[in-house]
């Protein structure tokens, strides 16, 4: 039992991040807090044939999905249940490369979790029953990847999308919108509408979580944050700014993530 990751050949590598095989035994908790992280997921439990979410409140009411969904742009944290996360597989698509395999606009699916049936059919169907009847981890993984390479259709994304996605990259905490438009030399409003359809969101908001995501990765590991250091660090104007951008996309204060975390940066126990 472990985790297993690749990244897949080229070209798929150009729009999958990696591929990965989950097998491990029950977590010693009920539930996780998943932290949002760029691009859409597809994920495939081959423990149980459904996929649980909870509501961010006292209540944690259950919303319920297919076992094989497609896990669209997301700006916040979600609340997963533990005892289907045994044994899962799936693949981290880079921002704008899902939409070569769906071929759909990624901002109708910001935030939702689409069942890959709706999308497949009886493929998609056939593709787990053919994962879960394949024992070795490293087989699993290169049986999705020959299903992605099958159904993705290249190249994908817009060159003036590739190219703000690639700047962003490289400098989130100084991002500026106007100096994209004249790098890109399309309009503010176009280039705002295909980011959208390919990322999910808009430009600012993808910087955004990019620089969320760098506050977490600097910081994960640690048990004592100077956190006035890190929004400096990061680009936030103060560390109140810091810490009203970490509860808008983790859903807890920074304080509370280096209580709660773990062995992996993205998953926080909960009770």
């Amino acid at each position: 039992m472990a985790l297993h990751q690749r990244v897949p050949a080229p070209p798929l590598d150009a729009l999958v991040e990696k591929l990965w095989d989950w097998d491990m035994p029950p977590a010693p908790h009920r539930y996780e807090r998943v932290l949002p992280q760029p691009g859409t997921q597809l994920i495939i439990n081959l423990y149980e044939d459904q996929t649980r979410i909870y509501t961010d409140d006292a209540e944690r009411r259950c919303l319920r999905s297919s076992g094989s969904v497609l896990g669209g742009p997301q700006l916040c944290s979600q609340i997963i249940d533990t005892a289907e996360q045994i044994r899962v597989v799936g693949a981290v698509f880079r921002p704008g490369g899902a939409g070569a395999l769906t071929g759909e606009d990624m901002a109708a699916l910001e935030g939702r979790d689409v069942d890959l049936t709706d999308l497949f059919g009886h493929q998609a169907a056939a593709l787990r029953q053919r994962l879960l009847e394949t024992p070795q981890p490293l087989h699993r993984l290169a049986l999705l990847e020959r299903w992605l390479r099958q159904r993705m259709r290249l190249p994908c994304v817009e060159p003036s999308v590739a190219h703000a996605l690639a700047w962003l990259e490289c400098a989130p905490q100084a991002a500026r919108i106007g100096w994209l438009v004249r790098e890109t030399g399309v309009s503010e409003r176009r280039l705002g509408r295909l980011f959208r359809r390919q990322v999910g969101y808009g430009p600012k908001q993808y910087a955004r979580l990019l620089r969320f995501r760098a506050v977490v990765a600097q910081v994960h590991g640690h048990l004592r944050v100077d956190w006035a250091d890190v929004a400096a660090a990061g680009g936030y104007c103060d560390q109140a700014h810091l810490a009203h951008e970490f509860r808008r996309f983790a859903g807890i204060t920074p304080g509370a993530f280096v209580a709660l975390q773990g062995t992996y940066p993205n998953h926080l126990a909960l009770d």
